[in-house]
């Protein structure tokens, strides 16, 4: 077993974000713009579904990178009159013409992304046209809105559609994120034009504003669904633009796949845990393994045991025994099949007690790089969910779901009160959201503190990530029995998963929240 001497000084700042508390509801997200018009929408009397979509259609324009209307994903809503919690799943599907001869393996090399597949050859399901899955995300919100919220479409999207007409400001967190992708966004033609002006990331002057960048005609398209309704993306003039510029691509996407896509309210099934209830997202996602790892926590660690070397061993062998779970059996198997039940997150609480966790994501950062020159949208890349070798649950195929790993997540507590949480961040998504349960459930933390505590990474490989700042001689008792390497929290590169949390405390009837401590951008808004 091993661990290397010391993580690398990335950064040596001390970062903290304090928790903040409002009876009127509270907002997290990974944009303070797009947390902002979330708690305006609540200070506006929406509840928290209202403030949940108004705030996901907005950070599409102003942290494009992460998700928009070309991805997907999932969104838990917790109704606290009803003291029930409903899933509104619209992740990606497979497009009906995908062929699996179209992703030959190039090795047994992984893959450069975040789930550690065998390469494909070019990289075809990482990112380019071949990459794009039917996205969900209009249908998801739109859907999630009619059901429980009290807005209309249209007001829900103004807010995005006045960002993108701002344009998004490109200052140095931007800077860094396009960067990072510049290298595959400049064999696009329309991500090259939009995000490498002139062939060089944008950048401001080291003593002036920074610059700001117009996605495309995103705005335009946002305008147009404002008018139009949501419909117009599946079966209208969007759509057409949408299907000629995929087509055009050489993406499999048709006509067909985004007229016949539709999302779903799914039910969830809560389960204890400590005299708690756990509502994790159900069917293809992350939440089963979840579950799967909670029940071994609960098996092998004492309740109110300390927080200590031997605590987070327990999370390893549990992470990892889930993982393995998932990975070998979890899949779509078809509609008629029997599969076990089982990427920016937003968190709302409203004066209600309402909570909704949705996660929401284009995959990858910026998706499949392609951004679409007729709309502006920036697609996904969803088909690299699938596990490209054949004959595995989660193996690619016409028309199928992928498994996610998305985890949005709602926790009634034994005392009275409860809380939403999830995280960005791939595969390390869920064991985030696993130890922020813990350090809470288990071990009597605050949402900020639960939030600041430093955490391990276990999602699937074969080393133990663990946070630089934890105690040396916790890292060292982890590394006489696991394969470690210790890195540091840091904003860039982001070596674990981007959680944030907030919670309703019914006695009090306040809603507290706390967001990514690591995010320059990130907040919790209070309305």
């Amino acid at each position: 077993m091993s661990l290397d001497a010391q993580p690398l000084p990335v950064e040596t700042w001390s970062v903290r974000k304090s928790a903040v508390e409002s009876a009127g509801g509270v907002v997290a997200s990974q944009s303070y713009l797009a947390s902002d018009v979330g708690a305006r929408v609540l200070a506006d009397g929406g509840n928290a579904v209202d403030a949940a979509v108004a705030t996901g259609l907005a950070i599409g324009a102003v942290e494009p990178w992460m998700s928009g209307l070309g991805g997907g994903g999932f969104m838990m809503i917790y109704l606290a009159e009803e003291g029930r919690t409903h899933a509104v799943d619209f992740g990606m599907r497979a497009a009906r013409a995908l062929d699996p001869a179209d992703y030959p393996l190039a090795g047994a090399a992984p893959d450069a992304d975040l789930f550690g597949w065998p390469a494909v050859v070019e990289d075809r399901n990482v990112f380019g046209p071949l990459s794009i899955a039917t996205p969900g995300f209009v249908a998801g919100h739109a859907l999630a809105l009619s059901r429980f919220g009290t807005r209309s479409f249209a007001e829900s999207i103004a807010p995005a559609v006045a960002l993108a007409r701002e344009g998004m400001v490109a200052d140095w967190y931007a800077t860094v994120e396009i960067a990072s992708e510049a290298r595959t966004l400049a064999r696009y033609p329309e991500s090259a034009r939009t995000y490498l002006p002139d062939g060089f990331v944008p950048a401001g002057s080291w003593s002036g504003q920074p610059p700001r960048i117009r996605l495309g005609r995103l705005a335009d398209t946002l305008e147009r669904l404002a008018a139009a309704g949501p419909e117009d993306f599946y079966r209208g003039d969007v759509a057409r633009d949408l299907v000629a510029d995929l087509d055009e691509a050489g993406a499999r996407v048709a006509a067909a796949d985004l007229a016949q896509y539709s999302a779903r309210v799914v039910p969830v099934e809560a389960v204890a845990y400590r005299g708690h209830r756990i509502h994790p997202a159900p069917g293809l996602t992350a939440g089963p393994t979840l579950v799967h790892a909670l029940s071994l926590v609960e098996s092998r660690l004492a309740a109110g045991a300390p927080l200590d070397a031997a605590a987070y061993a327990t999370y390893v062998e549990a992470l990892r025994t889930a993982y393995a779970h998932r990975l070998e059996t979890m899949g779509d198997i078809g509609e008629s099949g029997r599969a076990p039940t089982c990427t920016t997150h937003i968190t709302v609480a409203d004066r209600h007690g309402n909570v909704v966790s949705l996660t929401q994501t284009l995959l990858s950062l910026f998706g499949s790089k392609v951004m679409l020159p007729r709309t502006g949208v920036m697609m996904n890349n969803g088909v690299m969910w699938f596990d490209p070798r054949p004959g595995r649950p989660n193996s690619m195929a016409p028309g199928k779901r992928p498994l996610s790993n998305m985890c949005p997540t709602v926790v009634t507590r034994a005392d009275g009160g409860w809380f939403g949480l999830g995280a960005s961040g791939g595969r390390r998504i869920m064991p985030a959201v696993m130890q922020v349960l813990s350090f809470v459930l288990d071990h009597g933390m605050s949402i900020e503190e639960a939030c600041h505590q430093p955490r391990i990474d276990v999602s699937g490989g074969p080393r133990v990530g663990v946070d630089g700042a934890l105690p040396l001689p916790v890292a060292d008792a982890l590394a006489a029995r696991f394969d470690c390497d210790r890195v540091t929290h840091a904003v860039f590169p982001s070596l674990f998963a981007r959680p944030n949390v907030v919670g309703y405390d019914p006695a009090r009837g306040v809603a507290t929240g706390c967001a990514y401590v690591m995010s320059p951008w990130a907040k919790a808004s209070a309305a």
